[in-house]
């Protein structure tokens, strides 16, 4: 016990020593994990990624320049992997066996190196030096407020805390029951799947690639992992970071590469199980070319409830708008539809979401470029939408202006639009008014008192089911709507929201067997390991035993 205690002492005295060279340093280049300079990324100072494979960074044949999502200008060249250069990732993933890098009866010191791993990192973004590096990138490569960018560095920190020492090897506590007979037991373990995949859309460029790499790394898998190109940078640094608090370099392939070649890839690296977050078009086509061994955390047109109680119409404003223009409206969580129960019509709530709508600019970024539509086809939707019989446009719906953002991006204000319910349920009208734009942009729509049946049909017709908010606290309507509904993370009573998921519960979504869940360790099993059985079966023989008759 002694020798313990002094152990531990021993190792937070030289964690707390290794930790004072970053408060002691004096600017950003000083952190010997960095490579590049976060506000200096320029046009004449571009910034270069690089692959990782084999345990080795290198650059490429083929370089792909990334431009400002501010102003166009080329201020990033990303090392891209085509076609003809796949195959030391292939020969990578093809020296982990199917039983991975460790399990419970391979390497299992290999969790403990994790849990210090873990720890360190998650000490490191704890620097407020280390956290503003990051926050600073995420800002440069998918523009989002300082706040919004802040956030995702501290759920990523706040995981990596939970997931600290001894904590990873819990991820693979083991169970076992009595057998039929002395010498008999069964037990079951958590198993990694060995090679893996992950991909990673550019709305969360360190969060969502953080968490699920840790995730497969912790339970004994092989990753390579491709992040979008626009904002791969930002996992290229941290990568790079997770090196420098003991990962081995051969632990983790990193590939830039578009998504033809990252297919090609897939197939022939034939990879035990592939986490796909993105549009639900390219997951679909990935289920298929991957034999459904895949799990996906894919689109959600997510919805909002406003039921009969009227409570805090500013605090509920405050929330609706946060949920549905925050990030610019791209995440994959953010409010796409608002139910208004008829009660709150006569309250200023819409007027009072527009005024909040109104105040967003585009100078500290809480209303920005949107990355994967143009403001054209966001204006081509909204011009669809106010086609239909009693629509009306709310408030937004136009371009931004006086801004330098480059026309292969969108550039539009807090839009939202108003649609009858009884036209969105019409089938001409479904399809178009729930087709997810991903960008500052909603529907709202009001049900009466004997309507709630109407909207809970909407909701059983839709195909995505991420999450979800029913804001009440009526008990009785809450559990009306629960109980009649899908969503894998759903947020129930006055303070429910659509967006803003901690580290500290389950984010995916439900009613899909391959769905994916992230954050928890609940997440961590389901995704990154599957079911071992080992029947223990020792004997001894019953006395006198004789071979019985065939059966």
């Amino acid at each position: 016990m002694m020798y313990g205690f002094l152990a531990c002492r021993a190792s937070q005295k030289a964690t707390r020593n290794w930790l004072s060279s970053y408060n002691l340093s004096r600017s950003v280049h000083s952190l010997p994990f960095v490579t590049v300079d976060a506000e200096g990324i320029s046009g004449s100072q571009p910034a270069k990624v690089h692959n990782l494979v084999q345990g080795k960074w290198m650059g490429s044949s083929t370089w792909n320049t990334i431009v400002d999502p501010l102003n166009g200008e080329p201020f990033i060249k990303i090392a891209e992997v085509d076609e003809t250069g796949i195959q030391p990732f292939v020969e990578s993933l093809s020296k982990c066996p199917k039983h991975g890098l460790h399990n419970p009866f391979k390497s299992p010191e290999r969790y403990l190196l994790y849990g210090d791993i873990t720890a360190k990192a998650a000490r490191m973004l704890s620097v407020p030096k280390v956290s503003d590096f990051f926050t600073r990138l995420i800002q440069r490569v998918a523009p989002k407020s300082y706040q919004q960018a802040l956030g995702e560095v501290q759920v990523t920190q706040k995981f990596l805390e939970n997931f600290s020492g001894d904590q990873v090897r819990f991820l693979a506590r083991s169970f076992a029951v009595p057998g039929n007979h002395l010498g008999q037991q069964s037990h079951g373990f958590r198993w990694p799947y060995g090679a893996v995949a992950i991909i990673t859309p550019f709305n969360f460029p360190l969060e969502i690639p953080a968490l699920q790499l840790m995730g497969a790394l912790y339970m004994g898998n092989k990753p390579i992992l491709k992040v979008d190109s626009k904002v791969c940078i930002v996992m290229e640094q941290m990568i790079r970071l997770l090196h420098h608090c003991g990962m081995p370099l051969s632990d983790v392939d990193f590939i830039n590469s578009d998504g033809k070649t990252m297919n090609k890839l897939l197939l022939e690296a034939n990879p035990q199980m592939t986490l796909f977050t993105g549009s639900s078009k390219v997951a679909e086509k990935l289920a298929v070319d991957l034999k459904g061994r895949i799990k996906l955390e894919d689109a959600g047109f997510d919805w909002k409830i406003l039921g009969p109680d009227v409570n805090e119409v500013d605090y509920i404003a405050w929330v609706c708008d946060q949920d549905a223009y925050a990030c610019s409206g791209q995440k994959c969580s953010a409010q796409s539809i608002l139910f208004m129960h008829e009660n709150w019509s006569a309250t200023s709530l819409i007027s009072k979401m527009k005024d909040l709508a109104e105040r967003r600019k585009l100078e500290d970024l809480t209303i920005g470029p949107v990355l994967t539509l143009t403001t054209e086809a966001m204006l081509d939707h909204m011009n669809k939408l106010l086609q239909i019989p009693g629509s009306k446009l709310l408030f937004g719906g136009k371009p931004l202006e006086k801004h330098s953002i480059p026309s292969i991006y969108g550039a539009l204000k807090p839009t939202a639009i108003y649609v009858p319910l009884e036209e969105i349920l019409r089938v001409k009208n479904y399809e178009l008014v729930t087709r997810e734009i991903f960008g500052p942009f909603q529907v709202i729509t009001e049900y009466k008192k004997d309507q709630l049946p109407l909207v809970l049909d909407a909701l059983e017709r839709m195909h995505a089911h991420l999450t979800a908010a029913v804001v009440s606290n009526d008990v009785l309507f809450l559990q009306e709507v629960i109980g009649k509904t899908v969503n894998g993370t759903t947020y129930a009573g006055l303070r429910a929201r659509t967006t803003g998921a901690p580290q500290n519960h389950w984010f995916g979504p439900a009613g899909d067997p391959r769905g994916a869940g992230i954050g928890t360790p609940e997440a961590i099993k389901l995704v990154w390991s599957c079911h071992r059985e080992v029947i223990y079966d020792f004997g001894p023989l019953p006395k006198r035993w004789e071979i019985p008759p065939s059966t």
